[in-house]
């Protein structure tokens, strides 16, 4: 159990980070700053512990806010752990223009967790602590519906591999691989729209226990789905399975796009 922790918990309004908060909320002596866009709307019923904090993580400033926040929160003392958790996805068929669509997804998922690393370090001044991205089993293999999901995964991923070789060793750097979660994710994707899971699908009380296990023991990584470490291996032996699972999953793409196509009908 995680005890006696200023914590900087972003995402915690629902999903994985919901329940994580759930578990950090518990530890004695915990205290828990909770950013995201709608904290003070869902985050009610916790203990005086759990501060939430309205802001846009997608952004410079609201990333600066965050570490103001917390210098105030925690009476000037240092953030013990911060959990860059806050991400979401689209799913879609990648057949658009839209500048702005695809640097929003990549602000909130990859420039905001690299620029928090950056700020985390800057904070710390040497002093031990410790520092988590979700980063999402689609940062280690993409699929079809999540182009633009896989690729801002695929950025955190690449980043991460970088900077612990040249991190500081008083950073203890945890990551968390989830494979798809059965969170509101999959409403936000599509806009509320309906459409096929991903297999496999975990629950999110899972996940958030086996990674707060994880920081707690100092892991550098997290694959809460033990299915999925068995398919990497399986597919790096025969290739071909990774096809045919591409395959059907594509199959549920090009289903939804005609669900959208009898939509509009």
């Amino acid at each position: 159990m995680i005890t006696n922790h200023n914590i900087v918990l972003t995402g915690a309004s629902s999903g994985i980070g919901f329940e994580v908060l759930k578990l950090l909320a518990k530890g004695d002596g915990n205290v828990i700053l909770a950013p995201s866009r709608t904290a003070t709307e869902k985050l009610t019923g916790f203990a005086e512990n759990v501060i939430p904090f309205d802001v846009d993580l997608g952004t410079k400033e609201g990333v600066d806010a965050v570490f103001e926040k917390a210098d105030e929160v925690f009476g000037g003392k240092k953030i013990d752990l911060f959990y860059a958790n806050a991400g979401f996805p689209y799913y879609e068929a990648f057949e658009y223009t839209d500048w702005e669509r695809i640097e929003r997804i990549f602000s909130v998922n990859t420039v905001s967790p690299i620029y928090t690393y950056a700020k985390y370090r800057e904070h710390l001044n040497g002093r031990d602590g410790k520092l988590a991205f979700t980063i999402s089993a689609i940062g280690k293999m993409a699929m079809p519906g999540y182009a633009l999901y896989s690729a801002s995964k695929f950025g955190l991923q690449g980043f991460q591999e970088a900077i612990r070789i040249e991190k500081a060793k008083n950073l203890q750097f945890t990551c968390l691989y989830p494979v798809a979660t059965d969170t509101n994710f999959f409403k936000v994707a599509a806009d509320g729209i309906p459409f096929e899971k991903p297999f496999p699908v975990q629950k999110p009380e899972v996940v958030a226990r086996k990674m707060v296990a994880g920081i707690e023991k100092g892991k550098k990584s997290v694959s809460p789905c033990f299915l999925f470490d068995v398919s990497k291996v399986l597919m790096g032996i025969c290739p071909p399975v990774r096809t045919v699972y591409w395959k059907l999953e594509n199959n549920k793409l090009t289903r939804f796009k005609k669900k959208l196509e009898d939509m509009k009908k």
